[in-house]
């Protein structure tokens, strides 16, 4: 995710002044606040948020996929953890 650095807030100014979080979710179409300097939340309009496509559910081809991926990333190390 992109994070455009004009709509970051610590979290202790979003507790201070969320009409400024609001002012900028209306200006930018999102905020992120900060947890000690990282990323940690996102907020954005209702209507952005209802708009977005649901969380979907991995396929189990995708997540055998997935596995192989690893583990042929990490052969070496199962490799030596069988002997």
């Amino acid at each position: 995710m992109n994070i455009d650095s004009n709509t970051m807030v610590s979290i202790s100014e979003a507790n201070q002044n969320f009409s400024k979080v609001a002012r900028l979710v209306d200006q930018y179409g999102s905020a992120v606040i900060l947890k000690n300097n990282m990323p940690k939340y996102v907020i954005m309009t209702f209507e952005d948020a209802d708009r977005r496509p649901s969380t979907s559910q991995a396929s189990d081809a995708e997540v055998l996929e997935a596995s192989r991926k690893l583990m042929e990333r990490n052969r070496a190390v199962y490799e030596e953890l069988a002997k």
